[in-house]
């Protein structure tokens, strides 16, 4: 079912970038730019943080551990942001991603940043889903498509000089000033959008879902085991790495609509295709910057402009599928997204061989984000499409649920595969990371059917 049109139904709308809608795209884009800022800058010099915390058998869960524990409060935030309004979960997310980087910046252990790195993720799950309620409340459907454009876009300025100042601050102060940064940010980030919350408030009591948020910190407790008992690869290691594997797997679907693992039409395949897509960019992307550092000597500078390029064309190809009339149909888009991501990142396996071009993984890592950038707000636009009134925070928490469980399930599950082939094959571990995921997005392309309802059988 479609959401109704529920602003601005009377005869006069403004544009979008009128004075009605400013503020609130304002204050998006400055939040939207402190989570790309932080993502690029600690994406940027994680290689340089996990060899001196001697902490590269746990590298990949550096990454997953915030997007496991985003499903907590992400299956919070649903029910919260629709009773009382996206303001108090956007307010609570912020103060807890700043406590997080924070401890992330003066841990002393490999294992110790990944314990603040998670606090993070906790107040990012409740930031995302107040971001998209105030997408949902404060926008006509015609112009959630821009909106959504409008986080992408929070990415490029990023993206041009994140990676850059990254390395100038890892070289002039260390790593740690580099996570130390981030939360700079966050008190204007949500001072741009305050006054944009004042508009958006609650309407009706809420009381927590405490079976819901139960099964989301076992889900979440088992990627976090996955990865911390597995990145040794030893012997018994791998059995409790397992029986977390299988909690996620229980836990997992009794947070999602149903069907959602399993195939479903519509909405389910909305959000299960989503995860695929964003779970392939996100296995690549974090091997990325180390391949280049191992296999080519390139400094965390050198390594990170590749990922100034992928956000970059991420933007451009979120641009193009809000605003090309040859990329009017939805599913298409996805379809046209998850092709050139499968071919991108199949390229940037090239990374790891010295006597290859440089420039081949460069196209492909710009290729890969070009499809990102058609494919991930498109399916976004789709929840939305698929939601009632009323049921928009509701649908976004699950829709971010499954993008940082499947996402942190599958970097989990590459930290193991990595550790196990490393000491062996040590170009295989690399190979593998990129090969894997690149068929995850070949997986999304050819389930990208179930993306449009059953059509009714001819009478």
């Amino acid at each position: 079912m479609q959401a109704e049109d529920k602003v601005n139904t009377g005869p006069e709308r403004a544009g979008f970038w009128s004075r009605r809608y400013l503020p609130t795209t304002v204050g998006l884009f400055t939040l939207a730019f402190l989570f790309a800022f932080e993502a690029l800058a600690v994406g940027t010099v994680m290689p340089v943080v996990a060899r001196e915390l001697d902490g590269l058998s746990l590298y990949g869960l550096a990454f997953g551990a915030p997007m496991a524990t985003a499903v907590v409060t992400i299956a919070l935030a649903g029910g919260w942001t629709d009773a009382r309004g996206p303001a108090p979960a956007l307010r609570t997310g912020v103060v807890l991603f700043s406590v997080g980087i924070v401890a992330a910046a003066l841990a002393p252990s490999m294992v110790m940043l990944v314990l603040g790195r998670s606090l993070q993720g906790l107040g990012a799950g409740l930031a995302g889903v107040a971001m998209y309620v105030v997408i949902a409340r404060a926008y006509p459907q015609s112009m959630r498509a821009k909106a959504f454009t409008v986080l992408s876009s929070g990415w490029v300025f990023p993206a041009l000089v994140g990676p850059a100042l990254a390395g100038w601050l890892n070289d002039l102060l260390g790593w740690r000033s580099v996570f130390g940064a981030a939360p700079l940010l966050a008190v204007a980030a949500y001072a741009g959008l305050a006054p944009v919350l004042r508009k958006l408030p609650g309407s009706k009591a809420w009381r927590p879902n405490y079976v819901r948020t139960a099964w989301a910190v076992l889900a979440a407790g088992g990627v976090l085991g996955i990865g911390l008992t597995g990145g040794d690869a030893t012997g018994w290691a791998l059995l409790p790495a397992a029986a977390c594997a299988a909690l996620v797997l229980l836990a997992g679907p009794r947070l999602l609509p149903r069907r959602t693992w399993t195939l479903g039409r519509g909405l389910p395949a909305t959000i299960l295709l989503r995860g695929f897509i964003g779970a392939a960019f996100a296995g690549a992307e974090a091997y990325l910057p180390l391949a280049l550092s191992v296999h080519r000597g390139f400094t965390p500078t050198q390594a990170g402009l590749l990922l100034t390029v992928s956000a970059v064309t991420w933007f451009a190809g979120s641009l193009a599928a809000a605003n090309l009339a040859v990329l009017a149909n939805k599913v298409a888009r996805v379809r046209l997204g998850a092709l050139l991501m499968a071919v991108g990142i199949g390229a940037t396996a090239w990374s790891v061989d010295p006597q290859m071009s440089i420039l081949l993984p460069v196209l492909g890592w710009a290729v890969a984000g070009a499809g990102i950038g058609m494919a991930f707000p498109t399916l976004s636009v789709l929840m939305l499409d698929f939601s009632a009134e009323g049921e928009e925070g509701t649908n976004s928490s699950s829709l971010q649920v499954n993008d940082n469980l499947v996402q942190s399930l599958w970097l989990a599950l590459g930290t193991v595969a990595f550790a196990l082939m490393l000491p062996v094959a040590p170009l295989g571990a690399f190979i593998g990371a990129f090969a894997s995921a690149a068929g995850l997005a070949a997986a999304a392309l050819a389930l990208s059917g179930l993306l449009a309802p059953r059509r009714p059988a001819q009478a």
